[in-house]
């Protein structure tokens, strides 16, 4: 098992705590790390990207998605088999059980979309970054004050010339 040291990361970062936490934990996967159902991740644009998961053997009532608190869970339950005969599965290839899969987004990634087609279930999401963080240019000034120029708007009626002495 591989081991990676993100400490010194820490020292020349700011502000990058909870990130650097979440690929600790995310670098120490256990043997017994869910594996089903497989996904891709894949980004679709400058802010738009999306997972897709293979449900194959689900529909669209047996699944749900929940987005809480940057976590985005995917689950899947088959519906229990009403039939009139039952019938024997001799060999079960295609996997039909319960899952729940989870992905932690980032700040500011919301939920587009969801699409189920040919067994995949893409999730699509975006970006959106609020104009208050968004990089913006900082003007710099000399230590000189800068004259300014104060325009008021006044009645002429109010206003006295200056009386020289």
């Amino acid at each position: 098992m591989r081991t990676f040291d993100l400490s010194p990361l820490y020292r020349n970062t700011v502000g990058f705590d909870r990130l650097f936490s979440l690929l600790d934990s995310a670098g120490n996967v256990e043997g017994g790390a869910p594996t089903y159902p497989p996904y891709n991740i894949e980004r679709t644009g400058e802010n738009a990207y999306r997972v897709t998961v293979a449900v194959a053997g689900f529909t669209p009532e047996e699944l749900s998605i929940e987005v809480k608190e940057n976590t985005l869970s995917l689950r899947g339950e088959k519906a229990a088999q009403a039939g009139g005969e039952a019938s024997q599965v001799l060999y079960r290839g295609i996997a039909a059980r319960a899952f729940e899969r989870r992905f932690q987004l980032a700040d500011h990634v919301e939920v587009k979309g969801a699409s189920l087609e040919n067994g995949l279930l893409h999730v699509d999401l975006v970006r959106n970054i609020p104009e208050a963080k968004k990089p913006r240019l900082i003007p710099i000034t000399t230590g000189v004050a800068q004259p300014q120029t104060i325009e008021a708007k006044a009645d002429t009626a109010e206003v006295e010339a200056p009386r020289a002495a």
